[in-house]
Order: structure tokens, then C-alpha cells, then sequence
């Protein structure tokens, strides 16, 4: 009986290295687009990263997923972000410097912001892929409240961080630009009077709390 020659080995190696440029290409055109600001959806980033539509959902499952991956380490960090107040212990200063960041970060990105907002808002299991920016940026510039506000009333600093949530984000930003029609700059402006206007008000809440003969 006549043996039969030995199969050539399957080259799954060039295979998988196939994969990983494409999956490569494919977000890479997503971190592309994020910069122009454009509108990002799977159609514009599958037609940049010369692949069809159905491959891009091959690699990526949803809008989101792919977003949150091209997002990661894309924004400076937190200290680098505010390195211009590094030096200032005014809570108000670093208030003020970590809103206009935030919210001049969200306009160089608009696009990608608000496709990702789009595509985490109707569905809660999704929300984790936003980046949630605001919540480093707002720790690190209230950083100088640990030791007085945060020692004496842990609630406070809790409260203003959540009201700062709320102020220094996208959500706020599209709210004044889209529905009360202010131009971005006006919108920041809102935005940073608003954020330390309830900074200060919690500074002055613990002024008064804490008595003339008790540092602040």
C-alpha cells in the first residue's frame, strides 16, 4: 500500500500576523479620525482603514469597544494635563484649569465624544468604555483639600467632587453649545464660572463650619 506524502504544515503564522495588521490598521484609523474631530462611525473607519464594514465588526463587536481601545493612552494624565496650577494650592485655580481642559479636550474631539456618548447612553452595560476623564482631573486639582476640607468633613469633598461631575463634563459642554446655542468659547467660559462657583461656595461652607479660631 502507497504511503501518502506528509501534509506541508499550515502557515498560520503569516495568518495571525494578518489578523494583527489589520486589527492594527483598523484602530489606528479610528485614533486618526478622533483627531480631525470628525463624526467617528464604523462605516468612515472601515472605508480609512481599507477594509469593508463587516471586517471591522469582526474585530471590534460595537462602536464602543472599538473607541474605548483607540481612547486608551491617547490623553495626557491627570498632573501633566494640569501641570500649568502644579504649583498653585488654590483649589479654585486648579478648578478652573481642569474644566477648560477637559472641555477644549472634548471640542478637539467632538466627534469621537459624541459617538461614544451615543453609544454607551441607551445601553448601562457599555458605560465603563467612557474614559471618564473629568474624575482624574477633578481628584488630582482638589488635591490640596485632603488635608483640610476632606480631613475635617470627608462628605463635603465627596459632595463638591459629585457636583464638579456633573459641571466639568461632555454632557454639559454639547448642553450649552447644541441647546442654549452659546459658541464653544462662551460654553467653556459658562462651564469654568459654574465649576468654581460651587468650588468656592464649598470652600466658604467650610470656612464658616470650621470658626474663626480653627484653620481651614
Amino acid at each position: 500500500m502507497q504511503k501518502s506524502e506528509p501534509r506541508a504544515p499550515r502557515d498560520t503564522g503569516g495568518r495571525v500576523n494578518q489578523k494583527l495588521r489589520t486589527r492594527t490598521a483598523i484602530l489606528q484609523a479610528a485614533v486618526e479620525l478622533m483627531r480631525t474631530g470628525a463624526d467617528v462611525t464604523m462605516p468612515e473607519v472601515a472605508k480609512a482603514a481599507l477594509v469593508s464594514e463587516a471586517t471591522a465588526y469582526r474585530y471590534f463587536p460595537d462602536l464602543a469597544s472599538l473607541l474605548q481601545e483607540a481612547m486608551a493612552g491617547q490623553w495626557p494624565t491627570p498632573a501633566e494635563a494640569l501641570a500649568s496650577v502644579a504649583d498653585s494650592p488654590d483649589p479654585v485655580e486648579r478648578i478652573a484649569a481642569a474644566t477648560e481642559h477637559l472641555l477644549r479636550t472634548v471640542l478637539t474631539h467632538q466627534g469621537a465624544t459624541r459617538a461614544m456618548i451615543a453609544a454607551t447612553i441607551t445601553r448601562s452595560e457599555t458605560a465603563a468604555a467612557r474614559p471618564a476623564l473629568r474624575i482624574g482631573l477633578i481628584d488630582h486639582a482638589l488635591a490640596p483639600l485632603a488635608d483640610t476640607l476632606g480631613a475635617a468633613d470627608p462628605a463635603a469633598l465627596a459632595q463638591l467632587k459629585n457636583d464638579l461631575t456633573v459641571v466639568i463634563s461632555a454632557e454639559a459642554l454639547f448642553t450649552l453649545t447644541d441647546l442654549c446655542r452659546l459658541d464653544p468659547e462662551a460654553a467653556i467660559t459658562s462651564a469654568v464660572h459654574t465649576a468654581t462657583t460651587l468650588t468656592r461656595a464649598a470652600l466658604t461652607d467650610h470656612a464658616a463650619k470650621s470658626g474663626p479660631d480653627t484653620p481651614s
